[in-house]
Protein backbone atom coordinates (compact mmCIF):
# COMPACT_ATOMS: atom_id res chain seq x y z
CA UNK A 1 0.00 0.00 0.00
CA UNK A 2 1.20 3.48 -0.75
CA UNK A 3 2.91 5.25 2.11
CA UNK A 4 0.62 8.25 1.85
CA UNK A 5 -2.25 6.04 3.02
CA UNK A 6 -0.62 5.44 6.40
CA UNK A 7 -2.31 8.38 8.18
CA UNK A 8 -5.60 7.82 6.37
CA UNK A 9 -7.36 6.09 9.26
CA UNK A 10 -6.91 9.03 11.65
CA UNK A 11 -7.82 11.57 9.00
CA UNK A 12 -10.97 9.65 8.12
CA UNK A 13 -11.98 9.52 11.77
CA UNK A 14 -11.77 13.31 12.08
CA UNK A 15 -13.37 13.92 8.68
CA UNK A 16 -16.33 11.62 9.22
CA UNK A 17 -16.86 12.87 12.75
CA UNK A 18 -17.43 16.35 11.35
CA UNK A 19 -19.83 15.34 8.59
CA UNK A 20 -23.55 16.00 9.19
CA UNK A 21 -25.38 12.83 10.11
CA UNK A 22 -22.23 10.88 10.90
CA UNK A 23 -21.87 10.14 14.61
CA UNK A 24 -18.79 9.28 16.59
CA UNK A 25 -19.74 5.58 16.65
CA UNK A 26 -19.72 5.39 12.86
CA UNK A 27 -16.45 7.28 12.65
CA UNK A 28 -14.98 4.94 15.26
CA UNK A 29 -16.04 1.93 13.19
CA UNK A 30 -14.17 3.36 10.18
CA UNK A 31 -11.04 3.90 12.26
CA UNK A 32 -11.19 0.40 13.75
CA UNK A 33 -11.92 -1.02 10.31
CA UNK A 34 -8.76 0.58 8.92
CA UNK A 35 -6.73 -1.35 11.49
CA UNK A 36 -8.48 -4.62 10.57
CA UNK A 37 -7.90 -3.81 6.90
CA UNK A 38 -4.14 -3.56 7.42
CA UNK A 39 -4.01 -6.66 9.63
CA UNK A 40 -5.90 -8.66 6.99
CA UNK A 41 -3.82 -7.35 4.08
CA UNK A 42 -6.89 -6.76 1.90
CA UNK A 43 -5.02 -4.51 -0.51
CA UNK A 44 -2.62 -7.29 -1.42
CA UNK A 45 -5.13 -9.39 -3.40
CA UNK A 46 -7.69 -6.75 -4.31
CA UNK A 47 -5.33 -4.15 -5.79
CA UNK A 48 -3.38 -4.67 -9.01
CA UNK A 49 -0.04 -3.37 -7.74
CA UNK A 50 1.97 -4.34 -10.83
CA UNK A 51 -0.34 -2.36 -13.10
CA UNK A 52 -0.58 0.46 -10.52
CA UNK A 53 -4.32 -0.07 -10.32
CA UNK A 54 -6.69 1.79 -7.98
CA UNK A 55 -6.93 0.69 -4.36
CA UNK A 56 -9.27 -2.32 -4.05
CA UNK A 57 -10.35 -1.95 -7.68
CA UNK A 58 -9.39 -5.56 -8.43
CA UNK A 59 -6.18 -7.53 -8.15
CA UNK A 60 -3.70 -8.88 -10.62
CA UNK A 61 -3.41 -12.52 -11.70
CA UNK A 62 -2.77 -15.14 -9.02
CA UNK A 63 -1.51 -18.38 -10.55
CA UNK A 64 -2.44 -21.61 -8.75
CA UNK A 65 -2.44 -25.32 -9.68
CA UNK A 66 -6.18 -24.93 -10.36
CA UNK A 67 -5.95 -21.95 -12.70
CA UNK A 68 -5.54 -18.18 -12.61
CA UNK A 69 -7.65 -16.11 -10.22
CA UNK A 70 -8.18 -12.35 -10.07
CA UNK A 71 -9.09 -10.58 -6.84
CA UNK A 72 -12.42 -8.79 -7.40
CA UNK A 73 -13.27 -5.13 -7.02
CA UNK A 74 -14.38 -4.68 -3.38
CA UNK A 75 -14.92 -0.94 -3.39
CA UNK A 76 -18.33 0.52 -2.63
CA UNK A 77 -19.15 0.99 -6.32
CA UNK A 78 -22.78 -0.14 -6.75
CA UNK A 79 -22.24 -2.22 -9.91
CA UNK A 80 -18.52 -2.87 -10.35
CA UNK A 81 -17.92 -3.41 -6.63
CA UNK A 82 -19.85 -4.43 -3.52
CA UNK A 83 -21.66 -1.15 -2.87
CA UNK A 84 -25.09 -2.82 -2.62
CA UNK A 85 -23.99 -5.35 -0.01
CA UNK A 86 -25.54 -5.31 3.43
CA UNK A 87 -23.57 -6.01 6.60
CA UNK A 88 -25.05 -9.50 6.53
CA UNK A 89 -23.88 -10.05 2.96
CA UNK A 90 -20.37 -8.97 3.89
CA UNK A 91 -20.20 -11.14 7.01
CA UNK A 92 -21.56 -14.17 5.14
CA UNK A 93 -18.95 -13.75 2.39
CA UNK A 94 -16.09 -13.49 4.89
CA UNK A 95 -17.14 -16.23 7.29
CA UNK A 96 -18.95 -18.70 5.03
CA UNK A 97 -17.55 -18.04 1.57
CA UNK A 98 -21.01 -17.39 0.15
CA UNK A 99 -21.93 -14.54 -2.20
CA UNK A 100 -25.14 -12.50 -1.81
CA UNK A 101 -26.73 -14.55 -4.63
CA UNK A 102 -25.99 -17.78 -2.73
CA UNK A 103 -23.12 -18.97 -4.93
CA UNK A 104 -19.91 -20.26 -3.39
CA UNK A 105 -16.57 -18.50 -3.47
CA UNK A 106 -13.41 -20.41 -4.28
CA UNK A 107 -10.94 -20.95 -1.42
CA UNK A 108 -8.39 -18.67 -3.05
CA UNK A 109 -10.51 -16.18 -1.09
CA UNK A 110 -9.42 -17.07 2.47
CA UNK A 111 -12.85 -17.55 4.03
CA UNK A 112 -11.39 -20.67 5.67
CA UNK A 113 -9.46 -18.25 7.90
CA UNK A 114 -11.92 -15.35 7.96
CA UNK A 115 -14.50 -17.79 9.35
CA UNK A 116 -12.96 -17.03 12.76
CA UNK A 117 -13.27 -13.25 12.37
CA UNK A 118 -15.71 -11.68 14.82
CA UNK A 119 -18.85 -10.08 13.41
CA UNK A 120 -17.82 -6.78 15.03
CA UNK A 121 -14.49 -6.78 13.22
CA UNK A 122 -16.20 -7.71 9.97
CA UNK A 123 -18.67 -4.82 10.28
CA UNK A 124 -15.86 -2.39 11.09
CA UNK A 125 -13.87 -3.64 8.11
CA UNK A 126 -16.86 -3.05 5.84
CA UNK A 127 -17.30 0.46 7.27
CA UNK A 128 -13.72 1.32 6.36
CA UNK A 129 -13.88 -0.19 2.88
CA UNK A 130 -17.12 1.69 2.18
CA UNK A 131 -15.45 4.94 3.29
CA UNK A 132 -12.90 4.64 0.46
CA UNK A 133 -13.44 5.99 -3.08
CA UNK A 134 -15.55 3.65 -5.24
CA UNK A 135 -13.89 2.37 -8.39
CA UNK A 136 -15.80 1.67 -11.61
CA UNK A 137 -13.50 -1.12 -12.75
CA UNK A 138 -15.17 -4.38 -13.85
CA UNK A 139 -13.97 -7.68 -12.48
CA UNK A 140 -11.79 -9.92 -14.60
CA UNK A 141 -13.10 -13.48 -15.06
CA UNK A 142 -11.05 -16.28 -13.54
CA UNK A 143 -9.34 -18.80 -15.81
CA UNK A 144 -9.93 -22.06 -13.95
CA UNK A 145 -9.17 -25.58 -15.10
CA UNK A 146 -12.08 -28.00 -15.54
CA UNK A 147 -13.85 -29.11 -13.36
CA UNK A 148 -12.62 -26.83 -10.55
CA UNK A 149 -14.51 -23.82 -11.89
CA UNK A 150 -17.90 -25.40 -11.18
CA UNK A 151 -18.99 -23.53 -8.06
CA UNK A 152 -21.55 -26.08 -6.76
CA UNK A 153 -18.60 -28.41 -6.09
CA UNK A 154 -17.52 -25.97 -3.40
CA UNK A 155 -20.36 -27.14 -1.15
CA UNK A 156 -18.69 -30.56 -1.00
CA UNK A 157 -15.25 -28.96 -0.59
CA UNK A 158 -16.48 -26.98 2.41
CA UNK A 159 -17.86 -30.13 4.03
CA UNK A 160 -14.39 -31.64 3.73
CA UNK A 161 -12.12 -28.72 4.56
CA UNK A 162 -13.97 -25.80 6.17
CA UNK A 163 -13.38 -26.40 9.86
CA UNK A 164 -15.33 -24.57 12.58
CA UNK A 165 -13.30 -21.81 14.25
CA UNK A 166 -11.36 -22.93 17.29
CA UNK A 167 -12.49 -21.13 20.46
CA UNK A 168 -9.98 -19.15 22.54
CA UNK A 169 -7.85 -21.30 24.82
CA UNK A 170 -7.89 -19.72 28.30
CA UNK A 171 -5.03 -21.96 29.41
CA UNK A 172 -2.65 -20.28 26.97
CA UNK A 173 -3.22 -16.70 28.07
CA UNK A 174 -4.41 -13.48 26.48
CA UNK A 175 -1.22 -12.79 24.50
CA UNK A 176 -1.25 -16.20 22.78
CA UNK A 177 -4.96 -15.97 22.01
CA UNK A 178 -4.57 -12.50 20.52
CA UNK A 179 -1.70 -13.75 18.40
CA UNK A 180 -3.74 -16.76 17.29
CA UNK A 181 -6.58 -14.45 16.21
CA UNK A 182 -4.24 -12.10 14.34
CA UNK A 183 -2.37 -14.90 12.58
CA UNK A 184 -5.28 -17.25 12.02
CA UNK A 185 -8.40 -15.15 11.48
CA UNK A 186 -7.17 -11.76 10.30
CA UNK A 187 -3.71 -12.28 8.86
CA UNK A 188 -4.66 -15.73 7.46
CA UNK A 189 -0.96 -16.71 7.55
CA UNK A 190 -1.76 -20.38 7.13
CA UNK A 191 -3.31 -19.81 3.70
CA UNK A 192 0.19 -19.40 2.27
CA UNK A 193 2.40 -21.02 4.91
CA UNK A 194 0.50 -24.33 5.12
CA UNK A 195 0.73 -26.94 2.34
CA UNK A 196 -2.43 -27.96 0.49
CA UNK A 197 -3.53 -31.38 -0.72
CA UNK A 198 -4.47 -32.18 -4.31
CA UNK A 199 -7.96 -30.71 -3.75
CA UNK A 200 -6.66 -27.46 -2.32
CA UNK A 201 -7.47 -28.25 1.30
CA UNK A 202 -5.06 -27.04 3.97
CA UNK A 203 -3.05 -29.74 5.73
CA UNK A 204 -4.20 -30.17 9.33
CA UNK A 205 -0.97 -31.96 10.25
CA UNK A 206 1.52 -29.47 8.75
CA UNK A 207 0.06 -26.13 9.81
CA UNK A 208 2.53 -23.30 9.06
CA UNK A 209 5.12 -25.85 7.84
CA UNK A 210 5.62 -24.08 4.52
CA UNK A 211 4.60 -24.92 0.98
CA UNK A 212 6.26 -25.22 -2.41
CA UNK A 213 3.00 -24.15 -4.05
CA UNK A 214 2.58 -20.68 -2.59
CA UNK A 215 1.35 -17.57 -4.44
CA UNK A 216 2.19 -17.84 -8.16
CA UNK A 217 3.86 -21.19 -7.49
CA UNK A 218 6.63 -19.71 -5.39
CA UNK A 219 7.84 -21.65 -2.32
CA UNK A 220 6.78 -20.34 1.08
CA UNK A 221 8.91 -21.08 4.17
CA UNK A 222 8.18 -23.02 7.31
CA UNK A 223 7.33 -20.57 10.11
CA UNK A 224 6.97 -23.06 12.93
CA UNK A 225 9.63 -22.97 15.69
CA UNK A 226 11.44 -25.99 14.26
CA UNK A 227 15.17 -25.48 14.88
CA UNK A 228 16.39 -26.74 11.50
CA UNK A 229 13.71 -26.04 8.91
CA UNK A 230 11.62 -23.36 10.65
CA UNK A 231 12.25 -20.17 12.58
CA UNK A 232 13.08 -21.81 15.90
CA UNK A 233 16.37 -19.94 15.99
CA UNK A 234 14.71 -16.54 15.69
CA UNK A 235 14.09 -14.36 18.71
CA UNK A 236 10.70 -12.79 19.32
CA UNK A 237 12.21 -9.39 18.50
CA UNK A 238 13.47 -10.68 15.14
CA UNK A 239 9.94 -11.78 14.28
CA UNK A 240 8.62 -8.35 15.31
CA UNK A 241 11.32 -6.68 13.19
CA UNK A 242 10.28 -8.70 10.16
CA UNK A 243 6.61 -7.83 10.59
CA UNK A 244 7.42 -4.16 11.19
CA UNK A 245 10.10 -3.48 8.57
CA UNK A 246 10.43 -6.61 6.44
CA UNK A 247 14.01 -7.14 7.67
CA UNK A 248 15.19 -10.73 8.12
CA UNK A 249 17.64 -11.74 10.87
CA UNK A 250 20.47 -11.84 8.30
CA UNK A 251 19.83 -8.23 7.32
CA UNK A 252 18.10 -8.99 4.01
CA UNK A 253 14.54 -7.87 3.33
CA UNK A 254 11.49 -9.81 2.17
CA UNK A 255 9.86 -9.01 -1.15
CA UNK A 256 7.03 -10.22 -3.34
CA UNK A 257 3.84 -11.31 -1.61
CA UNK A 258 5.44 -11.15 1.84
CA UNK A 259 6.55 -7.61 1.13
CA UNK A 260 2.90 -6.70 0.57
CA UNK A 261 1.98 -8.43 3.83
CA UNK A 262 4.53 -6.33 5.69
CA UNK A 263 2.96 -3.15 4.29
CA UNK A 264 -0.04 -4.09 6.43
CA UNK A 265 1.62 -5.56 9.51
CA UNK A 266 3.91 -2.51 9.74
CA UNK A 267 0.82 -0.53 10.78
CA UNK A 268 -0.02 -2.81 13.70
CA UNK A 269 0.72 -1.63 17.23
CA UNK A 270 3.61 -3.06 19.23
CA UNK A 271 1.34 -5.12 21.48
CA UNK A 272 -0.18 -6.95 18.53
CA UNK A 273 3.21 -7.49 16.89
CA UNK A 274 4.47 -9.03 20.13
CA UNK A 275 1.33 -11.18 20.29
CA UNK A 276 2.01 -12.47 16.78
CA UNK A 277 5.62 -13.26 17.65
CA UNK A 278 4.57 -15.00 20.88
CA UNK A 279 2.04 -17.13 19.00
CA UNK A 280 4.49 -18.18 16.30
CA UNK A 281 7.19 -18.98 18.87
CA UNK A 282 4.75 -21.29 20.66
CA UNK A 283 3.39 -23.22 17.69
CA UNK A 284 4.07 -26.96 17.59
CA UNK A 285 7.31 -27.28 15.60
CA UNK A 286 6.83 -29.18 12.36
CA UNK A 287 9.27 -32.12 12.55
CA UNK A 288 9.46 -32.46 8.78
CA UNK A 289 9.28 -29.91 6.02
CA UNK A 290 8.69 -31.88 2.83
CA UNK A 291 6.91 -29.10 0.96
CA UNK A 292 8.87 -25.95 1.74
CA UNK A 293 12.19 -24.79 0.38
CA UNK A 294 14.27 -22.41 2.40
Amino acid sequence: MKTYLAPLAGALFVFFSLLPGVDAAEAGAVQRGAYIFHAAGCAGCHTDHQAKGPLLGGGGPLKTPFGIFYGPNITAHPTAGIGTWSDGDFIRALRQGVAPDGSHYFPVFPFTSFAAMTKTDARDLKAYIFSLPPVARPNRPHKIKFPFGWRPLMAVWKDLFLDPPAPPDPAKGALWNRGAYLAGALGHCGECHTPRNFLGGLSRELSMAGSRQGPDGNPVPNITPHKKVGIGGWSSQEIVDLLKSGMLPDGDFVGGAMGEVVEGTAKLNDTDLKALAHYLKNLPPAPNDPFAKR
